[in-house]
């Protein structure tokens, strides 16, 4: 069940446009940030909430790569695979966060402390690589930095 700080968000929302349906990426967004992810449930609840169908939100959230659809870890790396990205040294990053993290892509470190994700672009081409954790992006990342970006989240 929506809790009432969930609903007071949502109808916030709801306020700004026309027509409720048109709140679907925000109430997901209020939802997954009170909870951490868009479990099944939670799509049911959004979906009720609003006056629409489950299959409806449900695409929405499986469209936008920012809504995760399963647990997640207490920060979210997202690492930009663009061709710039690529170029760049994309590659040599991504091997020295599997090793650091000892995780792949689509996976949680035991600890919890990182999911690990890519990301088609996070618009910074003219400094890569580039990756973002929770909303802290990273441009122009060397491998040697890796290290004391990652201990601020500890």
């Amino acid at each position: 069940m929506l809790s009432t700080t969930e609903k007071e968000a949502i109808d916030h929302e709801i306020g700004l446009v026309p027509h409720k349906r048109a709140t679907v990426i925000e109430a997901l967004k209020i939802v997954q940030q009170h909870r951490g992810w868009i479990s099944d449930d939670s799509v049911e609840e959004i979906a009720d909430y609003l006056g629409i169908s489950p299959a409806e939100v449900d695409s929405v959230a499986t469209f936008y790569n920012l809504i995760f659809r399963k647990p997640v870890g207490r920060h979210v790396i997202l690492l930009c695979d663009s061709i710039s990205c690529y170029v760049m040294g994309y590659k040599s990053l991504y091997a020295a966060l599997q090793d650091k993290l000892q995780i792949n892509f689509g996976q949680t470190c035991p600890d919890n402390r990182f999911t690990l994700l890519p990301n088609a672009c996070l618009g910074c081409c003219d400094h890569a690589p580039a990756m973002m954790i929770d909303k802290d992006l990273y441009r122009d990342i060397t491998i040697e930095q890796l290290d004391d970006i990652l201990k601020k989240y500890a």
